[in-house]
């Protein structure tokens, strides 16, 4: 795993000097991707430098260094990545001619592989995440590629004239003269979403490629002017095709299926020259690829865990029992509120756009304790999207269906009626409940539930309520002063998969904007900022290609998530440990902004700090800080939301 950057500077009069000290300055900004090696590669007649930083994971010798330039000398790459079959592709490439190998890594075999193929036939054969920038001096381009599912970043854009690229935007902010300057419409999707989605970044003129994308730029450049990038996978046409082709077989023989397929998944990303585990919570995802790995393994497999002391966010104690029962070398840590709440500050440097997932907290913890033993972990990212496991799957078009035949006036009424009673009051209800009610109807934070699920009565069919769910503040543009929120694939139907059933629309939606702009990058930031290489089995496409294929009943009925996994993971541990209400993985954030966090918040949000920045319109970000305040609702996503770009725009343009 690595960090990669570089620069095109089509001025005339720039030395090679010049070239190579700003991609070097570029690349060593994201040194924690890849503190093992650096590499420096320089075009001074083209104008154009690459800089490297690895994590050696595969061919942990010199062999493997980069920028890496192919045999034939005609292509030169800087790759940041894994792929999981390149011993196949090596395999497949020595039978139709023999190859004379430098060294063991992955990126070689990607080289020899484009040299012999093409790039956009070599890429289709790749099974791995990856991010790429390659030259070509026979076609004087540079091609720009990512993986299917999103796991690896990728920026690009102008700045003063000169097309600059990296993994992170901390290689930007590294370029000698780089002025950024906020988009106001990608801040309205921050508000929205907490995240700014792709390809749009918080920065005019900087990008993030697509996942599955391809950008090819021809030299010389024409400086602003940057072609539109290309798909060479599309999730939308997995879905589609899916949905058309859905699976005859019974839930036995796809069971078994699923099972070899994740077996197969699982072991290819075991493949390492360094040590290796994978994070536990004791949840169906995360026990399901240990499970898989510990199958494969003549050794303990190396688990790790992080442990809160309030019993809301605990998961630790499942990860135990799960661990204790497969027999793995389990560590769990158990972190203070101190503890944790001091990875707040160095937050907006780890992610360096804002980001406002509040488990990021956590994912940094667990990461910085994992990577003490191990360089590699793997983890269940990814099988709530392909396989039914939030709870609006559950929950959307089932209140849909229940409560869509009355008229809005009256659902308009019975939600004032839920509304009228306070969170807290709902809570200690449901308290006083919980004991007799049935594991599949247990939720955590009820009153906050009970408040959404007002709101969802007043909504107009399952699109809207869809969208609902996933927007955080519903009408951004009259937060961020002068800002207009661009379309999005979430707002635009055209761009939706062919599917009659809407519980798997969202599922496809979720798979192309929840799942790579929050979860993966919430996972890459956290972990990469450790050095640690995170892997995710349940994201190889040939396991989404699978899911896409399965009728909704098999992932989602008598009001379970997830059955198939579910009877995938019944084979390796028993269903008492696993059977519970779905946590999530967070941190208390709504008592910490009320009690030890309030000053730093305060701080953050004052008044008269708004209106100076002009960015915010301070009356209603005040209104709900007063009102969480107060206890009157809790307002803790919305505001971690705008805390989190405040203290991301104190560290970058304070």
């Amino acid at each position: 795993m690595c960090g990669i950057a570089g620069v095109i500077d089509p001025r005339p009069g720039k030395s090679a000097g010049q070239l190579g000290s700003a991609a070097e300055k570029m690349s060593d900004a994201v040194k924690n991707r890849g503190p093992d090696d650096s590499g420096l590669w320089v075009d001074e007649i083209n104008g154009l430098a690459f800089g490297h930083r690895r994590l050696s994971i595969i061919d942990i010798s010199e062999q493997g260094h980069q920028p890496m330039v192919s045999s034939s000398g005609n292509y030169v790459i800087a790759y940041n990545g894994e792929i999981y079959n390149f011993q196949k592709i090596k395999k497949d490439l020595e039978k139709e001619k023999p190859v004379k190998w430098r060294g063991r890594s992955d990126t070689e075999v990607l080289l020899e592989a484009i040299e012999r193929y093409g790039v956009l036939e070599a890429v289709k054969l790749l099974n791995g995440m990856f991010a790429f920038a390659l030259w070509s001096r026979k076609e004087k381009s540079v091609t720009f590629i990512r993986d299917r599912l999103g796991k690896k970043p990728l920026y690009y854009g102008y700045n003063n004239g000169v097309f600059l690229f990296g993994s992170e935007l901390k290689s930007f902010f590294a370029y000698p003269g780089f002025k950024g300057e906020i988009d106001r419409g990608s801040l309205a999707l921050f508000l929205r979403h907490n995240y700014i989605p792709a390809p749009h970044s918080i920065y005019k003129g900087i990008r993030k490629l697509k996942p599955a994308h391809i950008l090819t730029i021809a030299l010389p450049l024409t400086p602003g002017q940057i072609p539109e990038s290309a798909p060479y996978w599309s999730a939308r046409e997995v879905y589609s095709a899916g949905a058309q082709n859905a699976f005859k077989a019974t839930e036995d023989e796809l069971t078994l299926k699923l099972n070899e397929l994740l077996l197969d998944a699982v072991g290819a990303r075991m493949i390492s020259d360094v040590p290796l585990g994978a994070f536990l919570s004791g949840g169906i995802d995360s026990s399901l690829v240990v499970s898989l790995m510990q199958a494969q393994s003549a050794r303990k497999v190396k688990t790790f865990s992080i442990g809160f002391n309030e019993a809301a966010y605990n998961e630790a104690p499942f990860a135990s029992e799960v661990a204790r029962h497969l027999g793995t070398d389990h560590t769990e840590l158990y972190v203070t509120p101190l503890e944790t709440r001091d990875v707040i500050p160095g937050l907006p440097e780890i992610y360096d756009e804002p980001f406002a997932d509040s488990s990021q907290i956590p994912m940094c913890l667990v990461s910085k304790m994992a990577r003490e033993h191990v360089t590699v972990c793997l983890s269940g990212d990814g099988g709530d999207e392909s396989f039914g496991g939030y709870n609006r799957y559950l929950w959307a078009m089932s209140i849909w269906k229940k409560v869509g035949w009355a008229p809005r006036l009256f659902r308009k009424l019975s939600a004032g009626a839920i509304t009228s009673i306070p969170p807290g009051a709902w809570e200690k209800l449901y308290s006083a409940v919980q004991p007799v009610l049935p594991d599949s109807v247990r939720v955590s934070n009820p009153g906050d539930k009970a408040h959404k699920l007002a709101e969802l009565l007043t909504l107009n069919g399952p699109v809207e309520m869809y969208r609902w769910l996933v927007s955080q503040f519903r009408e951004p543009e009259r937060i961020v002063t002068g800002s207009k929120e661009p379309r999005t694939i979430l707002s635009n139907e055209e761009e939706w998969a062919s599917v009659e059933d809407f519980t798997q629309q969202m599922m496809f939606l979720d798979t192309v904007t929840y799942l790579p702009d929050d979860i993966l990058t919430k996972v890459d930031r956290a972990s990469m900022s450790v050095s640690l290489e995170a892997r995710a089995p349940l994201l190889d496409y040939r396991v989404v290609e699978f899911a896409a294929r399965l009728p909704v009943k098999m992932k989602i009925g008598d009001g379970y998530s997830k059955r198939l996994l579910r009877r995938t993971l019944f084979k390796y541990v028993p269903k008492q440990l696993i059977e519970r209400p779905k946590m999530g993985f967070g941190v208390p954030i709504d008592s910490w902004l009320r009690g030890p966090l309030r000053e730093w918040a305060e701080s953050l949000l004052d008044e008269k700090r708004l209106k100076r920045e002009s960015i915010f319109d301070p009356s209603p970000i005040r209104k709900k800080w007063s009102e969480h305040l107060s206890g009157k609702r809790n307002w803790q996503y919305h505001l971690w939301t705008a805390l989190m770009f405040q203290a991301w725009h104190e560290k970058y343009h304070g």
